[in-house]
């Protein structure tokens, strides 16, 4: 993707697995990149690579307190949240401001600047949908007391938040709603699907299927979604979204553990627990509107996303494994910058 000049972009969220992949990107197209995270699940060693870049700034901030960022901004993209549900139930009040204030914060931003903002939304807006594929048209099946409802209704209402503001203020918006996204840097703790299956895999510990196995999921490698992050991010002004962002491909959440076992030629076996309350049975994007305004649609199978994924897996367990083993890890450096955040009231925490 070509641009005419070199962008000043804001990436919320930028030490986290989409956002430290797109920080990645942006520096190498050209563009100086501020990266904005808490690390409640970021993780520094994501963007430690591109620290000394003289483009690159580290900024550890939350989002639920105003952002100030001196000088031109051009593009943010609003990454900032716990995606799993293992993260963001930990801390449901704190998920729900975070979507919602921390949108109010980043639109204010964009309304300063004069700057183009991406919400990144999600397929959790469709909530254990009724209607298979989900266009964006669908307005979903949502349980607003449910234990995933802070997420769920969070990320609606970050949707309403940029789309009032855009109406409001014309502030220039675009909304993507991410499908299933995967690939190196997934936390291997974070509870998901291939992050799961993959370290328990590599570990030879039995497979853990909720249910019967029947429910089906979409999946999209990271490189995939980052092009269609762009793709929409720089469509003209008129373009708005929402954009469902996944794989068409739908597979049975046992289709992906026998895969992922056969892959790492594990010796683990399936073992299955209760399913949690509110899991969606189905889940699959309608992605003709991406496919037909931005000429977007993935490239990359899962077969070869789960290798990269897999070789980034053994890699980590490996060097994690030999960490331990040191009598002295050492320490470093986290931050170039620190906001007031930690002196907020604990219901918000």
């Amino acid at each position: 993707m070509g641009f005419a000049s070199k962008l000043n972009i804001v990436v919320t969220g930028g030490a986290g697995f989409i956002g430290s992949h797109l920080c990645d990107r942006l520096i190498q197209q050209g563009h100086r990149v501020y990266c904005v995270d808490n690390l409640v699940t970021g993780t520094f060693s994501n963007v430690r690579p591109l620290l000394n870049h003289p483009d690159f700034e580290f900024i550890e901030h939350d989002i639920r307190d105003p952002l100030e960022i001196a000088g031109r901004i051009d593009r943010i993209y609003n990454l900032a949240c716990p995606a799993s549900p293992r993260h963001y139930q930990r801390d449901p009040i704190g998920t729900l401001h975070t979507c919602v204030i921390g949108a109010g914060h980043v639109i204010e931003l964009a309304r300063e600047k004069r700057a183009r903002a991406l919400q990144a939304s999600t397929s959790e807006v469709y909530g254990d949908p009724d209607i298979h594929p989900q266009p964006e048209t669908y307005f979903g099946n949502v349980n607003p007391v449910g234990p995933r409802a802070c997420y769920d209704e969070g990320k609606r209402a970050a949707e309403t938040v940029f789309f009032d503001c855009h109406h409001i203020y014309r502030i220039p918006i675009k909304v993507a709603r991410i499908f299933n996204t995967y690939g190196p840097r997934m936390l291997e703790n974070d509870g998901r699907i291939i992050s799961n299956f993959v370290v328990q895999a590599l570990k030879g510990e039995p497979i853990t299927v909720y249910g019967d196995g029947s429910q089906t999921r979409s999946f999209c490698y990271i490189d995939d979604l980052l092009a269609g992050l762009q793709l929409l991010m720089e469509s003209p002004p008129e373009i708005i979204g929402p954009f469902n962002l996944g794989n068409p491909e739908e597979q049975t959440v046992r289709q992906i553990a026998d895969l992922i076992v056969a892959q790492t030629r594990s010796k683990s076996t399936i073992e299955y627990h209760p399913l949690p309350r509110d899991d969606p049975r189905r889940r699959r994007p309608a992605i003709s509107r991406a496919r037909d305004v931005l000429g977007w649609s993935p490239k990359i199978s899962l077969d070869e996303g789960l290798r990269a994924t897999i070789n980034y897996f053994s890699l980590r367990l490996f060097t994690d494994e030999r960490v331990r083993r040191r009598p002295d890890s050492g320490s470093h450096t986290r931050s170039r910058q620190r906001s007031n955040a930690l002196s907020r009231p604990a219901l918000a925490r």
